[in-house]
């Protein structure tokens, strides 16, 4: 059931960026004006996400998660029929709703609901869907635009929404509303939707605003503002919307840190080698998502082993090593892939980079779940949900930035083949320029992982 929510919720985010060349010829808009499809739902789910996981906790949590299923449902509906730009965008923002409801419970319902001893393995699970949903996107998604339409991507998840709310209804036991007296800090999710929209905006907009504009400067103000106000009210607050005792847990804090470098490096990564493969090394979008599609099936298949390694080897100690192959992996992708008769090199490193992921990302997830104090574990998942969608947000802000820098430096703003080159090399030399960046990432997420270890064996000194 919550595998099923988070093939969907994956599936969504991986193929909406194949599409978006579609949409803009189908509805006549500017790049900068397409882009509002993917920013639309991610701004409508990360503000909201605090808040749906506060409501969770206060009323039955089956109830609220079938009821995103239907928002997302009934939202990629609207997407597909819209006939107009502007109703595209605001399905989206309902779509984004709904997939914060299924991301403030997922997690949640996996801690609560599944037995201690095979939480770990349902977790892996959970990570392995997420993989397939990303994989899966372009392949089906390059598919639907050859032979159907772009109405098609969207229409393509409903059947899923449906099933889910059948079998959710089905199988999935009721929660008791919260303790007597808990109510929504309404002043508290007054201060953190705005906040979280205004944050967002900034980074994704990072790449089309000038730093020094109006607009970045107006919402990275009221972004701190508000953040400010929020955390001097969750201080005073008798029932916090956020409880700020669960940053008190090191191994929580690292968690959550890791887990938004992860989605970083990952949806960075995917990014870059879309625009190596379509428009540095020019091949079509669907022959282009299925070469990217080797990352999240390393990921997907790695996923429940890194589970079952971490009870070996400690999550910290295999976060680690598993970052350091993604560092190799995308050393060797930024050094040695990008040659047109480099094939074999960019498979290989694409299938290292997901195996080192898959080794990281589930185990740190569990690990930073059992790292949050009692009695916090339904914030505790839905923050972890959040840092998953802040982390994808700074990986493609930062990916772009990056390569929008370096084509500037260049002199070389639209796809240029240099003569007698069957590739664009200033647009790849920027991707790699981008594929080091997030080297710096996936080495911070390694000094995290040590840092948890640290913070592990101060909890067993103290036992």
């Amino acid at each position: 059931m919550c595998c099923i929510g988070a093939f969907v919720g994956q599936f969504d985010a991986s193929v909406v960026q194949l599409v978006l060349p579609a949409l803009k010829d189908a509805f006549g808009v500017s790049i900068d004006a397409v882009r509002w499809v993917a920013v639309a739902y991610l701004l409508a789910f990360a503000s909201c996400l605090p808040v749906f996981g506060k409501l969770c906790d206060l009323f039955d949590r089956k109830r609220l998660y079938l009821l995103g299923f239907g928002l997302f449902a009934a939202a990629s509906t609207v997407c597909g029929l819209a006939d107009d730009f502007a109703t595209l965008v605001a399905a989206r923002v309902v779509q984004g709703m709904g997939g914060a409801l299924l991301g403030a419970n997922s997690m949640t319902i996996l801690a609560t609901v599944i037995v201690p001893h095979r939480r770990s393995h349902a977790i892996g699970l959970f990570t392995a869907a997420q993989a397939i949903g990303i994989s899966a996107g372009p392949m089906v998604g390059g598919v639907l635009l050859e032979w159907l339409s772009w109405r098609w991507v969207f229409w393509m998840v409903v059947p899923f929404g449906l099933a889910a709310m059948a079998i959710g209804a089905a199988v999935l036991p009721r929660t008791e509303p919260g303790a007597a007296g808990r109510r929504l800090d309404v002043a508290g999710a007054l201060l953190i939707v705005p906040c979280l929209v205004l944050g967002v905006l900034v980074v994704l907009q990072v790449g089309v605003w000038p730093v020094a504009s109006l607009p970045m400067l107006a919402c990275a103000g009221g972004a701190i503002v508000l953040a400010t106000l929020f955390l001097r009210r969750e201080r005073r607050a008798t029932w916090p919307l956020v409880d700020l005792a669960l940053f008190s847990s090191r191994g929580y804090a690292a968690g959550i840190a890791g887990v938004a470098l992860a989605y970083a490096v990952l949806y960075g990564l995917l990014f870059l080698m879309s625009f190596a493969y379509i428009h540095g090394l020019l091949n079509t979008p669907l022959v282009a998502g299925l070469k990217m599609a080797t990352v999240p099936v390393g990921v997907g298949l790695l996923a429940p082993v890194g589970v079952m390694l971490a009870h070996r080897l400690g999550a910290p100690r295999l976060g680690t090593v598993a970052m350091a192959v993604c560092i190799a992996a995308l050393g060797a992708l930024a050094f040695m892939a990008f040659g047109p008769d480099r094939l074999v090199i960019r498979l290989l490193a694409l299938v290292t980079f997901g195996i080192g992921l898959g080794l990281f990302m589930a185990p740190n997830a569990d690990a930073t779940i059992k790292a949050a104090p009692a009695g916090h574990v339904a914030t505790a998942g839905a923050l972890v949900n959040l840092a998953r969608v802040l982390g994808s947000c700074v990986g493609v802000a930062a990916a772009s930035s990056v390569m929008s820098w370096q084509l500037k430096r260049f002199g070389a703003d639209a796809p240029i083949l240099v003569p007698g080159s069957p590739v664009n090399v200033p647009l790849l030399e920027a991707v790699e320029s981008g594929l080091l960046m997030l080297s710096g990432f996936a080495l911070v997420a390694a000094v995290v992982s040590l840092l948890r270890r640290d913070a592990s064996r101060s909890v067993e000194g103290r036992g």
